[in-house]
């Protein structure tokens, strides 16, 4: 399951490197999308913050968004009930790195479940601050991945019948 977090329209002009952010995550919602890979989507306060980025949803069917109100969505009940049973792995993306994403992440490692934090569809407002959400994501037992890594590790083989669609999708 992939788990984008709080990627809104009011949020993104304030991070740093949130072109490339919207990019990346988009890419990972797209190949989720042709591979039929669950999609969990949060929403931080969306009446302040605005819901999710409208570029971000284009044709994509996601499988649930969750508003919430708790900076770590597994204290939000409704996200830990749109999630697979542990110790299933999670693809986890978004905003900010280290507040919702990495407080997200300890919450998701605290009950059982393994996390691919994708390294380079993460951002904060502060370089440093996301540098410090990597490395205690890490510390704490997630492994770092990136967009591509996420998406070939779903297709699992050149044989998949999407592969050239996908493949389209990161050139």
């Amino acid at each position: 399951m992939l788990v984008v977090i709080d990627m809104q329209a009011r949020l993104l002009p304030h991070l740093d490197g949130a072109e490339r952010l919207t990019a990346r995550v988009g890419t990972l919602l797209r190949a989720a999308n042709l591979l039929e890979v669950p999609v969990v989507v949060t929403e931080q306060n969306p009446q302040g913050l605005g819901g999710t980025a409208q570029a971000l949803l284009g044709d994509v069917r996601l499988a649930k968004v969750i508003e919430k109100d708790t900076f770590d969505a597994t204290l939000a009940p409704a996200f830990v009930d749109a999630l697979p049973p542990a110790p299933a792995t999670l693809w986890v993306a978004g905003a900010e790195a280290h507040v919702c994403v990495l407080l997200t992440v300890l919450g998701l490692l605290r009950l059982g479940y393994r996390v691919e934090f994708v390294a380079d569809a993460v951002a904060s407002r502060h370089v440093e601050d996301r540098a410090v959400a990597l490395e205690r994501a890490r510390q704490d037992g997630a492994r770092m991945t990136t967009v591509e890594t996420a998406i070939f590790g779903w297709l699992g083989s050149f044989t998949h019948p999407r592969f050239r669609d996908v493949l389209a999708l990161i050139k």
